[in-house]
């Protein structure tokens, strides 16, 4: 069985969302039990990345690795129409994921014990971010032929 599902995930602005029982909550919708579960983002300035989910500390220090990293304002961009935010956010999201595929077991998503999945927000101000869910996999009704 294929299936897609769509989502849309509101930012407060740059920063890490987690979004695993969001997309648990879809892949619930589909019934597969066993499977894959492909995700992707439909931005330029945002991305996905599976991380530590107990301590906020990581997420933290990753976004003070990327702001010394490819900070804003630096005058080496040329592309800076939506603001000094605009190429390094572009920058981020080349550097990190778009897209994640993810093993599914038992209907939900098979992370490890402090894995979690993250939208990333990479522009300062609020957006609406797009993600489309791919799952392929079977149903307890196909495991069992």
């Amino acid at each position: 069985m294929l299936t897609t599902r769509s989502l849309s995930i509101a930012t407060t602005g740059r920063g890490t969302f987690e979004i695993t029982a969001a997309i648990d909550e879809a892949l619930a919708q589909t019934a597969i039990e066993t499977g894959l579960c492909h995700v992707f983002v439909h931005h330029t300035s945002a991305s996905l990345v599976i991380t530590e989910n107990a301590d906020p500390d990581v997420r933290r220090d990753l976004e003070a690795f990327f702001w010394r990293l490819v900070p804003d304002g630096d005058p080496l961009f040329v592309h800076t129409a939506e603001g000094p935010d605009d190429m390094p956010s572009h920058i981020r999201s080349a550097l990190t994921q778009t897209s994640l595929t993810i093993p599914v077991r038992r209907g939900r998503l098979d992370l490890g014990t402090w894995q979690g999945v993250y939208l990333w927000e990479h522009r300062h101000t609020p957006h609406q971010r797009r993600l489309t869910l791919t799952v392929q996999g079977a149903t307890p009704a196909e495991q069992a032929r």
